[in-house]
């Protein structure tokens, strides 16, 4: 039995959903997109990823006609028609399809297309023996806040990843790491952990926000600053986070094996409390 997906306003299997070849977010990468993740049925910080959807959508001006209730409710019956336990859900809005012209079209409906994927999350692999990452330089544009379906620096940064036998890469800029190709990018030093501050340099990332607010139970201070990667590769601990990796700790940068090459106690605790918080469908307290 096939997916079942959302393309504007009908549920469909995935063989049989459509856009028009006009849609703006194929033709121009007009469009932004979220993942949440799915934890034993239950959906993990959606209400966050919605207003960072509502953010990025507002700085690129595409006013969205659904509200936050109406969006939660597809995610919901999503999960529900796909039996999904485990995993994520897609969603991507483009501006609508008009025909080819670079300003924005008049009287036109935006796309709103979501989709199930299931995954591993809680009991990945890497989260026992550790990922590599290779650095590659941030080829992006100036606004890496925005959310946009606009991937082409990140999948050739996931690619050189894959062919150099690593999980993720990191981006960097001046010597100085900026973010993960899709995550978040940590080190710790003896109990604090550190990532560069937000800025239209970087994505604000929902699963730091929801590590940042658990820290005071987890025994950890946050220095929130830039580092680079030989910084990086001196540190005590190295760890990502995302909506699909959750808090994933790093054992290798460049072949550069990180402290004594296993999961650090650091990123293991944190990803004990995120799961422990996920399973709750991701309520804080």
């Amino acid at each position: 039995m096939s997916r079942i997906v959302y393309v504007n306003g009908a549920y469909l299997p995935e063989e049989e959903a459509k856009i028009s070849v006009f849609d703006r977010g194929f033709i121009f990468g007009d469009g932004i997109y979220e993942v949440s993740a799915v934890i034993g049925g239950k959906l993990v910080d959606c209400e966050a990823h919605l207003a960072r959807l509502e953010r990025s959508c507002g700085e690129i001006r595409l006013a969205l006609p659904w509200s936050k209730a109406e969006l939660v409710a597809v995610h919901e019956e999503l999960i529900k028609r796909n039996n999904l336990d485990e995993g994520g859900i897609y969603l991507q809005v483009s501006r609508g399809a008009a025909d080819r012209d670079f300003p924005f079209p008049k009287d036109v409906q935006p796309t709103l297309v979501m989709f199930t994927q299931a995954r591993n999350f809680v009991n990945a692999p890497g989260a026992k023996t550790g990922i590599k990452v290779v650095s590659t330089p941030d080829l992006r544009w100036a606004r890496r806040d925005i959310k946009s379906v606009n991937l082409l620096a990140p999948v050739l940064a996931k690619q050189f990843a894959l062919e150099s036998g690593a999980q993720e890469a990191w981006l960097t800029e001046d010597g100085v790491v900026t973010e993960g190709a899709s995550s978040t990018a940590w080190i710790v030093k003896g109990k604090t952990l550190i990532s560069r501050p937000l800025s239209n340099k970087v994505l604000p990332g929902i699963t730091r926000k929801a590590v940042l607010a658990y820290l005071a139970e987890s025994g950890f201070t946050f220095e929130e600053r830039e580092f680079t990667l030989e910084e990086a590769l001196d540190a005590e601990e190295a760890f990502i986070t995302s909506a699909t990796s959750l808090v994933m700790p790093v054992t290798t940068i460049d072949g550069h094996t990180i402290h004594n090459g296993a999961p650090g106690p650091t990123a293991l605790r944190l990803r004990e409390i995120y799961i422990d918080y996920a399973r709750k469908g991701g309520v804080l307290g």
